[in-house]
């Protein structure tokens, strides 16, 4: 992709980031797999993925980084959550022997409305969904409703100041400052919240350009 693009060019780019789909959202996972393969190890880190651990993922895109959350012990048992049939699909493609091994599941389901049963989960991980949740609030009562008592939320973000300098994110984003976040957060029944901030290296952006990419991930507990 050039320089050159047209609004409605980052209108369909920012649609796909949101919702991936058909041939194009599967090359945009591709591609948010390379631009966000430091933000997602990173989070995988502050996750800490341990033995037994029920995990919950929101949003996993094409579900690549999976093999890294597993791997730590074949006692983790995770669950993909996305609204992207197409991320579905590619997601239980590359896991499949995760899948025939009982150790991975992947899950169509509405953010606001999660099809599991309540104190379900030890652990959430969302990476770059946070911007595209409707209404906030009902979702993080939806994920506090899923997590056992003593459970962690990680959720990973690029800072609102540093969303701002990728004109893609012009176009059906909400940007809200760190502290925003926190706000959220708290009144939503999440404390004890630990603050990890990440400049990564600069990198090619596939819209064209040079990007300065950083990385917010809080790890919330109940």
């Amino acid at each position: 992709m050039k320089n050159e693009l047209t609004t409605q060019d980052f209108k369909n780019i920012a649609a796909q980031l949101r919702k991936p789909e058909g041939e194009a959202g599967r090359i945009i996972a591709e591609k948010m797999n390379e631009g966000n393969k430091s933000m997602n190890l990173h989070t995988i880190a502050v996750l800490n993925p341990e033995p037994n651990d029920q995990i919950l993922e929101i949003g996993m895109g094409n579900g690549l980084f999976v093999k890294n959350i597993v791997a730590m012990s074949s006692s983790i048992r995770y669950t993909g959550v996305d609204y992207s049939e197409t991320m579905i699909q590619q997601a239980s493609e590359i896991n499949n022997q995760f899948i025939v091994d009982d150790r991975v599941n992947f899950v169509k389901a509405d953010i606001q409305n999660l099809p599991f049963p309540s104190a379900a989960f030890t652990k959430i991980v969302t990476v770059n969904t946070f911007y595209f949740w409707e209404d906030h609030s009902l979702v993080l009562l939806e994920l506090k409703r899923v997590l056992k008592p003593n459970g962690q939320l990680i959720l990973a973000v690029r800072p609102k100041e540093n969303l701002e300098k990728f004109p893609v994110t012009n176009y059906g984003f909400s940007k809200h400052s760190n502290d925003e976040i926190i706000a959220l957060l708290k009144s939503n029944g999440f404390s004890a919240i630990e603050i990890t901030e990440i400049k990564e290296p600069t990198q090619e952006s596939f819209v064209g350009g040079a990007e300065e990419r950083e990385t917010l991930i809080l790890n919330c507990k109940l």
